[in-house]
């Protein structure tokens, strides 16, 4: 039945300044109005709604205002210096520098690559690609440099 996310949406403070944040991202415009911008992720089949509201405030916690992006693997050995080109600061809440990532997630029985950074109104955003699905024993969160090296 279920093939896939098709939407996720976000609260913005001024949806222009967050328009051109996605652009920079080089997500396609696929609908906007005076308080409502659509991106697609994968045109036809996922899409980010961008939402002008004074509640953007709310709090961060990962079960809100957070979009994952899947990215190929090839795209994460260079995404900390695209991210970097286009002026957008890497974060380091798990204890990693920017210098340390992208990080190595042990989200058992799976093993994902990650990076995380924020849009201007301090949404949560990530870039993640899975390595391997079925991992037969725990392991401490690592490096992705670290990963291939072992």
């Amino acid at each position: 039945m279920i093939k896939g996310l098709y939407e996720a949406h976000l609260p913005v403070k001024d949806l222009e300044t967050s328009v051109q944040f996605y652009k920079n991202l080089e997500l396609e415009m696929a609908y906007k109005n005076d308080k409502v911008a659509f991106f697609w992720i994968e045109k036809g089949q996922s899409w980010l709604g961008l939402w002008e509201t004074e509640l953007v405030s709310v709090p961060y916690h990962p079960s809100l205002r957070h979009v994952a992006f899947r990215v190929e693997i090839e795209d994460m050995l260079k995404v900390k210096e695209w991210l970097n080109d286009k002026g957008i600061e890497i974060k380091t809440d798990f204890g990693f520098t920017a210098a340390k990532q992208p990080l190595v997630l042990p989200n058992m029985p799976s093993a994902h690559a990650a990076i995380y950074f924020s849009d201007p109104d301090g949404n949560s955003l990530e870039f993640i690609t899975p390595l391997k699905l079925d991992v037969e024993k725990d392991f401490p969160m690592m490096t992705l440099e670290e990963w291939f090296s072992k």
